[in-house]
């Protein structure tokens, strides 16, 4: 009897333990991206992006090449909110979202504007 109640409660603790948590940590909220499909799958960009980003930013530098599928103005085009039209001004935009979750600092914005281009003009006409 003893044998099974000390089984019972061990099998009860990292259940427990789970459920508890599930409710403590906030999944990230990604808005949907504005056009089309992902130049990759979803779990590739989510597993590689900091790479495919460091590549393009290497060929942007050396190359001077300022276009191609992983490009960060490419990806602030797509995934900007349509909210606040950026990719970091808000809890709930797509970068700043996943890396809060994460605890991953962005750096990214320090120089680059994280609106599209387009939308970083009409704002600072303003």
């Amino acid at each position: 009897m003893v044998r099974r109640a000390a089984i019972a409660l061990l099998l009860a603790v990292p259940l427990a333990c789970a459920t508890a948590q599930q409710g403590r940590t906030p999944v990230p909220v990604i808005e949907r991206a504005q056009a089309g499909p992902c130049v990759g799958e979803p779990a590739f960009m989510r597993r590689n992006h900091m790479d495919l980003l460091r590549h393009q930013r290497d060929d942007t530098v050396h190359a001077g090449a300022r276009s191609g599928a992983f490009s960060l103005q490419g990806c602030i085009q797509c995934h900007a909110s349509r909210q606040t039209a950026s990719v970091a001004k808000g809890e709930t935009n797509f970068c700043v979202s996943c890396h809060s979750y994460a605890a991953v600092k962005i750096d990214c914005f320090e120089c680059h504007a994280a609106q599209p281009r387009q939308q970083a003009r009409a704002g600072a006409a303003r």
